[in-house]
């Protein structure tokens, strides 16, 4: 978790302060993806897979955004975070999973998580924290 003064970091600290807000958007932009939750936003600049419990479907594939969209105002009930998962956000009928592999790393970024009240925020990169295994 990223602040004003430098503080340990501390996996799904942060995204664990999801758990209990709902997805209320799903904007799909040129070259990512950005999840907001009655305030704080992700923004994932590697597309994420969703997982209704069917097994995971690919930005691309057939049924993507339909399965995305579905979640939308749904709660989010769990959050996980851990080298070589990535991040985990579960809802009550599926989930979200930002980990992506080498070839589709485009930039220097993975995922931003923001717009806490208290100004929190984290930023994951290849190789860092989270995403040892992308190094």
């Amino acid at each position: 978790m990223r602040h004003d003064r430098v503080m340990p970091y501390v996996p799904n600290e942060l995204l664990s302060r999801l758990v209990g807000r709902t997805l209320a958007s799903v904007v799909f932009l040129k070259w990512y993806l950005q999840l907001t939750f009655d305030g704080p936003h992700l923004t994932c600049e590697a597309w994420p897979t969703v997982d209704l419990g069917g097994g995971e479907i690919e930005f691309g594939e057939p049924g993507y955004r339909d399965a995305l969209c579905s979640l939308l105002a749904e709660e989010v009930v769990s959050t996980r975070e851990a080298t070589g998962v990535g991040l985990v956000i579960e809802f009550e009928s599926g989930s979200v999973r930002v980990h992506p592999n080498r070839d589709e790393l485009e930039g220097p970024e993975i995922a931003l998580l923001g717009g806490f009240d208290d100004g929190a925020w984290m930023c994951w990169r290849p190789g860092e924290d989270s995403f040892e295994d992308l190094a």
